[in-house]
């Protein structure tokens, strides 16, 4: 349980800063606890996204994976997140990403981030 509560905080963590860094990923809200509350909700709606859909999108990209030396992880890591972002409008959640290229650096940065603050953070069960 801890474990799951550390990637959550870590996933919350490099969404926000993707949100920081880039315009076209939003995140609105009234006050900043609804802001803090939205971010935690989304992160994890992207848990599951990840946890759930990632593995069942790499399996049928595979050759492409492959063809591509891994770099069409950068596809399906942006993929995921307008994913997550589709569930969070759905859900009335005010987070949002526009656009695949923003997506795509989005993912980016929510990847390098999320893997500092996870070798940060503690790990445990």
């Amino acid at each position: 349980m801890k474990n799951f509560v550390v990637k959550t905080i870590a996933n919350a963590g490099a969404l926000a800063v993707a949100v920081w860094l880039l315009d076209k990923i939003t995140l609105t809200g009234d006050s900043t606890g609804k802001k803090i509350a939205t971010l935690i909700l989304v992160a994890l709606i992207f848990g599951i996204v990840n946890f759930l859909v990632k593995p069942v999108v790499k399996l049928l990209s595979l050759p492409l994976l492959i063809l591509t030396l891994g770099l069409f992880t950068l596809v399906v890591n942006a993929l995921m997140l307008m994913l997550t972002s589709w569930l969070a409008d759905k859900l009335d959640l005010s987070f949002h990403v526009d656009g695949f290229w923003t997506a795509v650096l989005g993912a980016l940065i929510i990847s390098i981030v999320s893997w500092a603050l996870n070798v940060v953070l503690p790990d445990g069960d």
